[in-house]
């Protein structure tokens, strides 16, 4: 996914002293696929080293499908996950590899890597449908020029429980005493949780920066009431409780604040605006390298 010049999501205040900020996301097409743009947001640009995130939903046609063309990164890992539907990853370390629901893709950036994202030829031969997350991780300081790397974990490597009608899905980091497999390089908090009507999760504290983005449903917090599309960013250390009237799901998102500032620009991370003026230049001239099997198209640099 991409960063493009585009209005920033709403971000305002809230009457409860437990919530920092409350950020609606924005709407806008990419790839023929309806997006929700949620951070980073015009008074909210990070959550912990969260700096972005993207719900993708939407129907394709027989025919047709996501295609989102090889495009760079640096600085950042990208972190995917699907509620429905399929893409095809395809990187220019040589990775190949279908993401599916319940799956999580946890790609490294570092110095410079290119990536496409596709719906694979046989799913185009009927309608489909494609619900799903994208979140970028700024890297910290010492590892923002890291080797790139993939990794894929699929959905049965992921810890799971359920309790008092809540089903919690530990994605990346650590929650409610289960730990995720997938490696990290900085503390984080990603969880998917499904709430039942009627029942209400307490949020853990050991994390220092925690938001909740409602995903299905509505969630209460207080007299606050977040519908789908709507994040609550939480102040440090505040107790929280969320509770379901009906059906919800959630995922809840945060860690420990990053060594310093992050500039971001289109798709790239970094605490330096010189060494993104380099991956732009770079880009523009073609020195990053090439995606092994989807060679032919390319993003090209906004404004070029």
């Amino acid at each position: 996914m991409s960063v493009q010049p585009a209005t920033e999501p709403l971000c305002t205040g809230s009457a409860l002293p437990v919530i920092a900020n409350v950020i609606d996301g924005r709407a806008r097409d990419l790839g023929g696929v309806a997006i929700r743009r949620v951070l980073p947001a015009a008074a909210r640009r990070m959550v912990g080293p969260f700096t972005f995130l993207d719900e993708m939903n939407g129907a394709f046609a027989a025919g047709r499908g996501l295609d989102v063309p090889p495009h760079p990164h640096i600085g950042l890992a990208t972190v995917t996950y699907l509620f429905d539907g399929e893409i095809v990853h395809r990187d220019s370390l040589g990775s190949l590899q279908p993401i599916r629901p319940g799956d999580l893709n946890w790609m490294t950036a570092g110095r410079g890597i290119v990536h496409s994202e596709r719906t694979a030829a046989e799913q185009r031969r009927q309608a489909s449908r494609l619900h799903g997350l994208q979140l970028w991780v700024a890297l910290p300081l010492a590892h923002e020029e890291a080797e790139p790397a993939f990794h894929h974990h699929p959905g049965a490597s992921l810890p799971e429980s359920e309790r008092d009608g809540i089903r919690l899905r530990v994605l990346v980091g650590s929650a409610f005493g289960m730990m995720s497999p997938v490696q990290t390089l900085s503390p984080l908090l990603y969880v998917e949780a499904a709430i039942s009507a009627g029942s209400s999760l307490s949020l853990p504290t050991e994390h220092e920066e925690r938001a909740v983005y409602v995903v299905d449903g509505a969630v209460g917090c207080g007299t606050e009431r977040t519908e789908a599309g709507r994040m609550l960013v939480f102040v440090p250390g505040a107790g929280v409780l969320l509770r379901a009237d009906a059906p919800a799901r959630i995922v809840l998102l945060g860690g420990a604040p990053l060594d310093g500032r992050r500039y971001i620009h289109w798709n790239f991370v970094s605490s330096s605006r010189e060494r993104i003026e380099q991956a732009k230049r770079d880009w523009k001239e073609r020195r990053f390298p090439n995606v092994p099997g989807d060679e032919v198209e390319f993003m090209p640099l906004p404004g070029s």
